[in-house]
């Protein structure tokens, strides 16, 4: 994109939740970027890189401490309370360790594959974002086996295990719940937002819930997928675990629509035009790991004529 002096432009979305804004030429920053001190590893031998590239757009919570455990119940919030007290949780770039480290936001987001959107007349870029806490945990090589063999969940939704052969430590890393039945994230909600930052002033615009998992909440849920925006001030999403297609008001971020699709549409919309209708598609297949429903459709909305006209 062209920057507000007319500065070949690029903007950089991150897993972490940062946004970078720089020269497209020559890579310097057009928004401010500076180092700032990161935590150190407390594994012998191990140096962490002492400082991290901070950029001043951050779209998402980047440190939890046990203060601020959620929970549905006063029971589960301790629990998860006590999980957090247990583990290093130092901010955005705490290492790994053998107590245990949390990582937040997670290995899913922030932006993840689903990338952002840009709408040119307002400036914005626009994403899809995550905030859900991983819990990671470094095991002694020697120790491995043993850890695994007392696993009681190994599936790719509550845990998963980096066997890292030929190093010290192996890897366990698993979403951040509470030790309970069922499943209760331990970060408070949202736990899924569509974000917007204009990238002229480096200032959020708006940042709204994205999905839910309870009718009438505004809880947001993770999402995988991206958005797209339209000439005519929309903002689209169906990235959610609720199988909802959304669009929001690019001005405000207003939810202004919705419905449910057949699968999880877990996927970027796109829009295109034939013979001056404009159309909106998505994919719906569903997701595995989100465990959404599964499909093979592909859906496709337009206006009626009279509504398009107006």
């Amino acid at each position: 994109f062209m920057w507000r002096d007319g500065t070949p432009a690029i903007a950089i979305t991150t897993k972490i939740g940062r946004v970078f804004v720089l020269n497209r030429l020559t890579g310097a920053p057009l928004l401010p970027v500076e180092e700032r001190a990161a935590p150190k590893s407390d594994i012998p031998g191990e140096d962490a890189a002492p400082t991290q590239p901070t950029p001043t757009i951050s779209m998402v919570p980047e440190k939890l401490t046990a203060e601020e455990a959620w929970g549905p119940t006063p029971e589960v919030k301790q629990a998860c309370a006590d999980r957090i007290k247990g583990a290093r949780s130092e901010g955005i770039f705490t290492p790994p360790s053998v107590k245990g480290s949390i990582v937040f936001p997670g290995n899913i987001g922030g932006v993840n594959w689903g990338s952002a959107a840009y709408d040119p007349q307002r400036h914005l870029l626009l994403m899809d974002l995550n905030r859900l806490a991983m819990f990671v945990r470094l095991i002694p090589r020697e120790k491995y086996d043993e850890d695994v063999a007392a696993a009681t969940s190994n599936d790719r939704l509550h845990g998963e295990y980096g066997r890292q052969t030929g190093a010290p430590f192996a890897l366990f890393r698993t979403p951040l719940l509470a030790p309970v039945e069922g499943i209760s994230i331990c970060n408070p909600p949202p736990w899924g937002t569509l974000g917007a930052v204009d990238l002229f002033t480096g200032k959020i615009a708006w940042n709204v819930p994205l999905g839910t998992f309870v009718a009438g909440m505004n809880t947001g849920t993770p999402n995988l997928g991206g958005p797209i925006a339209t000439a005519g001030g929309l903002v689209f999403s169906a990235a959610t675990m609720d199988n909802d297609i959304r669009a929001f008001d690019a001005d405000t971020g207003k939810e202004i629509w919705k419905y449910e699709l057949p699968a999880g549409g877990q996927a970027t919309p796109m829009t295109y035009a034939v013979n001056g209708k404009q159309y909106l598609v998505i994919a719906a297949g569903g997701h595995g790991k989100l465990g959404t429903k599964q499909g093979d459709y592909v859906v496709a909305f337009t206006l009626p004529a009279a509504a398009a006209a107006n």
